[in-house]
């Protein structure tokens, strides 16, 4: 039987699927510094969900999907990896000089189908590529909801180098006019962002000093991609910095016909802004 796929409606399921919540839990990695010198040097990250920036009190982010590349593209270890009850750790020894890209990248579809008189869910796993085989037969009315989520961190020995920034064409992906490890307070810094592998206008912003616990005000910055996907921000002191950057949801009036396939794309990053 032909299947359909057919967009959640359902905008609660859309939101469990964004890397940020609609709650104020965010997920974050922090490397202990991003510009290092050295010949032998390491880098300890901590990683965690939660409510304030790069404090640790809800949940420890999990370390199956990281990975570390080296400036020549090549494979580094996560070394010492460790997940506690509100937080995760590992080092990564830095061996080149150059920028190092460290990430947790993962791809899913979430859904339902029709079989028997029931909905059911799809099965954990499930991708665009395997959704036919994941289908059992005779499953009628299939809703799919496509989720790319990025959360990854750059860390610097010596000069900062760009041949890790080649796009993979897949989710939300960031192209530095402004090396993400050369940052000033005072200074702007542009980026550009992709949405499989083209510019993308339109893309939500979002930008937060660490340090949330400790002050009255978010200190929130909200911002857009132009036309060209770049974006301008200013940083007003230094310190850490975390980056979050979404697909805006699609807006439909009552009788629009859901899209083929409802998508969310999310990217995260941690910014260090150095004084002046």
């Amino acid at each position: 039987m032909k299947k359909q796929i057919w967009g959640f409606a359902a905008t609660v399921a859309l939101a469990a699927m964004a890397a940020v919540p609609a709650s104020a839990h965010r997920q974050w990695m922090l490397p202990s510094s991003t510009v290092l010198s050295g010949d032998d040097v390491w880098v300890t990250v901590d990683a965690a969900v939660s409510n304030d920036l790069f404090y640790f009190e809800h949940q420890p982010l999990r370390l199956d999907a990281v990975h570390a590349w080296a400036p020549d593209g090549s494979d580094v270890a996560i070394e010492n990896k460790a997940t506690g009850r509100y937080r995760s750790t590992f080092d990564v020894h830095l061996t080149q000089k150059g920028t190092y890209r460290i990430a947790s990248v993962s791809d899913s579809l979430m859904g339902s189908y029709d079989l028997n008189g029931k909905t059911e869910r799809l099965p954990r796993g499930t991708t665009t590529a395997n959704l036919a085989e994941k289908l059992p037969a005779g499953a009628t009315n299939v809703r799919t909801a496509e989720a790319n989520n990025r959360n990854e961190i750059f860390v610097t020995v010596g000069e900062p180098t760009t041949t890790l920034f080649k796009p993979t064409g897949k989710g939300i992906e960031m192209v530095p006019v402004t090396h993400p490890n050369d940052l000033f307070a005072g200074e702007a810094a542009t980026f550009q962002f992709l949405l499989d592998g083209k510019p993308a206008a339109d893309l939500a912003v979002t930008v937060i000093p660490g340090g949330i616990r400790y002050r009255d005000q978010l200190g929130q910055i909200d911002l857009k991609t132009d036309v060209e996907g770049k974006v301008a921000v200013n940083w007003s002191e230094p310190g850490m910095y975390w980056m979050n950057v979404t697909t805006p949801h699609a807006e439909r009036q009552a009788g629009d016909a859901p899209p083929p396939v409802a998508r969310r794309a999310s990217y995260v990053t941690t910014l260090e802004v150095m004084a002046p």
